[in-house]
């Protein structure tokens, strides 16, 4: 894939309102296959799309930009041996040291790409209209969907859900809501008609895990207001907890696609230069100590022969 098309595919993944991360190569040292301005895109399952250089600057590349998805803060990496550099490192920049077999050298910027938010209003209501359109202001992404039309599917680990059916369907809408397990899940209604939903519903075996997760009344409290002031108060309350790093913004743990490549059965990492490598005779093993290593290349083989306490204390480490 050229550049072009990692920006198309960038386009794409941002209208589905999947998190990945751009990486650039700004300057290179030769020989290095990574040219200046090859692109590739990096989702936070730890799939690269696009080139940004050979076997020993794509693991760290990769690692590096799970991290970027993870934080939200861009980095600038300087990828290559500590001996090619020094101490002329300008400030601000992560030296990745790698183990390859060339003495090239990449600086790579690597900037992450959220998705916009994304809210779910379930009703019809006035206040649920502008709450819907509150947050389309933001830039958030908006949906608004009636009662009886709502789904589990219409919704994500990733969403923010507010029911706001006022006494139509509110049962039913809570319930498909809670079975999608948002990041966010409030109910527009008192505490004691709240009260009186949840109890209904974990009498019909919703699990008390889902249904603790859910806020009622939604948003701040702000006294007796209007509806177009609740629809503030709830957004304000979805802000600040986003701000505050509440809201979960990437898949759980268990999601096997979020994982990192390496952690997924039948992979190794060369502890040598990083790279994620096929724990199969393909991957060059090597037993030490009752121990199996697995390599990209018989380079990185034999520089673990000729010294393997060296990247055994590495891996320890990390």
């Amino acid at each position: 894939m050229d550049g072009w098309g990692v920006l198309e595919q960038a386009g794409e993944l941002t209208r589905r309102g999947e998190a990945f991360a751009l990486a650039t190569v700004v300057w290179r040292q030769g020989p290095s296959s990574g040219q200046q301005g090859s692109r590739a895109i990096i989702t936070a399952g730890g799939e690269l799309r696009g080139w940004i250089g050979g076997a020993c600057a794509e693991p760290a590349v990769i690692r590096e930009a799970q991290q970027v998805i993870a934080t939200g803060q861009a980095r600038l990496l300087l990828l290559g041996t500590p001996e090619q550099f020094g101490a002329a490192i300008p400030e601000g920049m992560t030296v990745v040291p790698i183990s390859c077999q060339s003495d090239g050298a990449l600086e790579v910027y690597i900037e992450p790409v959220l998705p916009a938010p994304h809210l779910v209003v379930v009703g019809r209501s006035p206040m649920a209209q502008t709450l819907a359109e509150l947050a389309r202001v933001l830039g958030w992404r908006a949906a608004l969907v009636d009662g009886p039309d709502f789904t589990a599917a219409q919704a994500s680990e990733r969403s923010m859900v507010v029911v706001a059916t006022q006494g139509h369907f509110d049962e039913e809408a809570v319930e498909q809501a809670a079975t999608a397990r948002p990041a966010y899940l409030g109910l527009v209604g008192s505490q004691r008609r709240g009260a009186a939903l949840l109890g209904y519903l974990a009498e019909r075996g919703v699990p008390a895990g889902q249904l603790d997760r859910v806020r009622v009344p939604a948003g701040l409290d702000l006294g007796r207001t209007t509806h177009q002031e609740i629809a503030v108060g709830i957004l304000a309350e979805l802000v600040q907890l986003r701000a505050s790093g509440a809201l979960a913004s990437q898949p759980p743990a268990s999601d096997t696609a979020a994982r990192p490549a390496a952690e997924r059965t039948g992979q190794a990492v060369d502890p040598v230069c990083g790279m994620t490598v096929a724990a199969d005779a393909s991957g060059r093993p090597l037993s030490r100590d009752g121990v199996t290593y697995y390599f990209c290349s018989s380079g990185c083989r034999r520089a673990f022969e000729d010294d393997p306490a060296a990247y055994v204390k590495r891996e320890t480490r990390c």
